[in-house]
């Protein structure tokens, strides 16, 4: 759906960024889009991939009227990082997976409308989220391209990403496939990060307890033996007084015994 452009034509052709439009519908909207950016940003981080949130997607070169702002779009094998628009004909790739953060508002423009946009794209997968439960069943649904044509994700696993997908009240939950670890969302991960820091602290408080009881220890010894030397240097002290006053204190000693 891309068609090529002199340079010196494409050169005066501008591509808003924006276009005064609130980014979601309600906060709810907002929120899940906000976190699912965020997740997917950290779960892809060092690859060579993007994860962008409502900006537009440009899909044909000359015609900056034909775009569509998905709420979040991954795309693989391009430079990391943001844009202020995605143009594919400049990249060379599709996003790869789309979410949709749907209502009963947008439900005609997400189910028809993007998806045959998306379908004809070839984004291998695009997924409608309902965090109102509105009119999503189960409040998530997905369609992964099979040859030219969507159908139906029916376990809640995204190939692309290699993850499984879960509805978590108005957010998705992530999953790793290899390992069943949840990707954590940047309350979590805050959350996660205070009590790894209390441990910390807690473990560092126990050492320092554990090191003043052994110097306490230590120290007890030493008094022990400075008792015992000094209980020793008296004894010796009274055995040459004693042989000063010519009595031998061997002998008195074996006379005790």
């Amino acid at each position: 759906m891309t068609a090529i452009v002199p340079v010196s034509i494409e050169s005066e052709i501008f591509y808003p960024s924006a276009d005064g439009q609130p980014v979601a519908e309600t906060y709810d909207h907002l929120y899940v889009l906000l976190t699912t950016l965020a997740v997917l940003k950290q779960y892809l981080a060092g690859r060579q991939a993007t994860v962008l949130g409502n900006q537009f997607l440009y899909y044909a070169q000359g015609f900056p009227k034909l775009r569509v702002a998905p709420d979040v779009m991954v795309i693989f094998d391009v430079t990391p990082g943001g844009r202020d628009n995605y143009k594919i004909w400049e990249e060379g790739q599709v996003p790869t997976v789309i979410f949709e953060m749907t209502s009963v508002g947008t439900k005609d423009q997400d189910q028809i409308f993007k998806k045959t946009l998306y379908e004809q794209l070839g984004v291998k997968e695009y997924w409608l989220f309902d965090p109102k439960g509105e009119w999503v069943e189960q409040q998530l649904h997905g369609y992964r391209l099979r040859g030219e044509t969507y159908e139906p994700i029916s376990d809640s696993r995204s190939e692309q990403l290699q993850l499984r997908l879960q509805v978590e009240g108005r957010l998705i939950g992530f999953y790793r496939e290899d390992t069943g670890e949840k990707l954590l969302i940047p309350d979590e991960l805050a959350e996660a990060l205070r009590q790894e820091v209390l441990a910390r602290q807690q473990a560092e408080e126990r050492a320092e307890q554990e090191h003043q009881r052994a110097e306490q220890e230590r120290q007890r010894a030493e008094q022990e033996r400075q008792r015992a030397e000094q209980a020793q240097l008296q004894v010796e002290q009274l055995k040459a007084r004693l042989r000063s006053l010519g009595v031998d204190p061997d002998t008195l000693q074996s006379g005790a015994t």
